[in-house]
């Protein structure tokens, strides 16, 4: 094995898995992000326990942290095929098992983005957002939007001629995030009341 798919995989994993909204928070507001919502040490929660301050640059950086060592991986340094699936998994697993926080990370949403983005040169990230944004404003919970949008992303690569190494890093991903939001899962997917209201709204015009 090319021993640089080794580094890259091991920066990507600890660069994954430093906990930016936990440590963010702490030093804006001093509360811990995990206190707040559904208590998952992510960017939202780092929003509701310190505000934009916190959220923002807490959001970017979990991007960045998946986007950045893939996408040198891929495009500076040549790894591709096999050798890519740890290297753009790495981010994705460091995140959503931190072992700085007991294997009890995020929900890997924002990485995902970013090592979509490092992968495609933010061609697949734009597609994922495209189909997550339209299935969070039209459907709740929003762990259905995020299974329905890595299935849109899905059917993008596929027709764009999915390579092999890429179905297995979207089958990988997909499986850490099912499993990330297993407990939101178990509820059936509905309407959200405000776009029946507005359609209902509508109708009587």
């Amino acid at each position: 094995m090319d021993p640089s798919i080794l580094v890259w995989t091991a920066a990507g994993f600890v660069l994954g898995a430093i906990p930016f909204s936990v440590l963010i928070t702490e030093r804006i507001s001093g509360q811990d992000p995990r206190s707040f919502g559904d208590r998952n040490p992510g960017a939202v929660n780092a929003w509701r326990a310190a505000g934009w301050r916190a959220g923002i640059p807490s959001m970017l950086l979990d991007f960045f942290k998946g986007a950045i060592p893939v996408g040198l991986a891929h495009y500076r340094f040549g790894v591709a095929g096999i050798g890519l699936i740890p290297v753009a998994l790495a981010p994705v697993v460091g995140h959503a098992f931190s072992p700085f926080l007991r294997f009890r990370g995020g929900k890997a949403l924002a990485v995902t983005f970013g090592v979509w983005a490092g992968l495609t040169l933010g061609e697949a990230a734009l597609i994922l957002g495209l189909f997550f944004g339209l299935f969070y404003l039209t459907i709740r919970p929003e762990a259905w939007a995020v299974v329905l949008g890595m299935l849109g992303l899905l059917v993008h690569l596929v027709l764009r001629g999915i390579a092999p190494a890429l179905f297995v890093i979207w089958t990988g991903n997909a499986a850490i995030l099912l499993w990330k939001y297993r407990e939101e899962l178990r509820r059936p997917p509905s309407p959200r009341p405000d776009l029946l209201a507005g359609i209902s709204s509508r109708l009587r015009q």
